[in-house]
C-alpha cells in the first residue's frame, strides 16, 4: 500500500476561501503539499496564511473559475512558483435554486458555468500540462484530480435543476478524464460531499453534538480528498463517493432493471404498448431512475437529504 504522505507535492484546489475548499486546501497541506489557494476574493489570502502557518508554501491565484484561461493561469503558477503540479482538486461552485418553472436564463447559466466550465477548464489545463510531462519523459506522471459532485445527481431535486444537472455533468467529466487521462498516470475521481458551510447553511440542521467535530464538519471531507490525492489510492480511479460524517460510500454504476425486445426485428408503437406499458402498471410514482435509496445512507439526524 502507498503512502499518504504528500511532502514534495503540490495541489490547486479552487473555491479554497472558505468552507469545503478551505478544509481541503488544509487537509492537503497537513499531509505535507504546497498549495495553490483560488477564490474569488481576498479570502484566499487567508488560507494561503494560514498554510504558511503549517509550515508549508502557498500562494493565492484570484479569479472566476470559469474564465477558461484561469485554468491555464493556476496550472502555470503551481509549476513556475511552486515547482510541479500533482494534484488537481475542483470545489468552487454557486447554488441559484429555484423551481424549473421560475428558473432565469442566469441562474442556469450561471451555475453550469461556474460548476461544469469551471472543472473542465482546469481539468483541460492540467491534463495539457501532465499529458506534455509525460511525453516529454517518457514516463507517467503521478497525478490525482478530485473532483466535487453531489447527491442532487442521484436525486434531481425539484428545486435544484440547473445544479443537478452541472453535478451529473461533472460525474461524466469525471469519468472521461478518468478513462483519456490514466495512460498518462493521471486518476480522476469524483466526490459528493454533504457538509455544514456558508453556502449549505440553509439545508442542514443545526449540530446537535456537545463538543467534539460536528458530524458534517467540511474537515472529515478534507481527509477523504488528502487520501484520494495520495500514492495510498493509486488504483482508485474513475470511481464516485458519497462522503460525510463518519462514512464513505462506493457507488456503483447504475444496471439495467428491464430489457424490452421487439418479436418483429423493429418495434411498432402498438407492440411497445403491449410489451412496455404492463410493467409500469401499478409501479410507484417514486420507483425511477432517482437513487433515493442513497439517502438511506444518512445516520447524522439531518432531515435534508437533497
Amino acid at each position: 500500500m502507498g503512502t499518504t504522505d504528500l511532502s514534495g507535492r503540490v495541489a490547486v484546489v479552487t473555491g479554497a476561501g472558505a468552507g469545503l475548499g478551505r478544509a481541503e486546501a488544509l487537509a492537503l497541506a497537513v499531509a505535507g503539499a504546497d498549495v495553490v489557494v483560488n477564490d474569488v476574493g481576498d479570502a484566499a489570502d487567508t488560507v494561503v496564511a494560514e498554510i504558511q502557518a503549517l509550515g508549508r508554501r502557498a500562494i493565492a491565484v484570484k479569479g472566476d473559475v470559469s474564465d477558461w484561461q484561469l485554468g491555464a493561469t493556476m496550472v502555470e503558477a503551481a509549476v513556475a512558483e511552486l515547482g510541479s503540479l500533482d494534484i488537481v482538486v475542483n470545489n468552487a461552485g454557486i447554488i441559484r435554486d429555484g423551481m424549473l418553472f421560475n428558473l432565469t436564463e442566469k441562474m442556469w447559466d450561471d451555475v453550469i458555468r461556474v460548476h461544469l466550465k469551471g472543472h473542465a477548464a482546469l481539468c483541460h489545463a492540467a491534463s495539457v500540462h501532465w499529458r506534455a510531462q509525460a511525453k516529454s519523459t517518457g514516463n507517467p506522471v503521478s497525478a490525482s484530480i478530485v473532483n466535487t459532485a453531489s447527491e442532487a445527481f442521484l436525486f434531481g431535486g425539484p428545486g435544484q435543476s440547473n445544479y443537478a444537472a452541472a453535478k451529473s455533468g461533472i460525474v461524466a467529466l469525471t469519468l472521461s478524464v478518468a478513462q483519456g487521462m490514466s495512460r498518462y498516470g493521471v486518476r480522476a475521481n469524483a466526490i459528493a460531499p454533504r457538509a455544514r458551510t456558508e453556502m449549505t447553511a440553509h439545508v442542514f440542521e443545526d449540530p446537535t453534538e456537545a463538543g467534539g467535530l460536528d458530524i458534517l464538519a467540511p474537515e472529515r471531507v478534507g481527509t477523504m480528498v488528502s487520501y484520494l490525492a495520495s500514492d495510498a489510492a493509486a488504483q482508485i480511479n474513475g470511481q464516485v463517493f458519497v462522503v460525510y460524517g463518519d462514512m464513505v460510500a462506493l457507488l456503483a454504476p447504475p444496471t439495467v432493471e428491464q430489457k424490452f425486445t421487439s418479436s418483429t426485428g423493429a418495434f411498432s408503437t402498438d407492440e411497445l404498448a403491449q410489451l412496455v406499458s404492463p410493467y409500469f402498471e401499478d409501479r410507484p410514482a417514486a420507483k425511477n431512475f432517482a437513487a433515493r435509496s442513497v439517502a438511506a445512507l444518512d445516520t447524522t439526524g439531518v432531515g435534508n437529504k437533497s
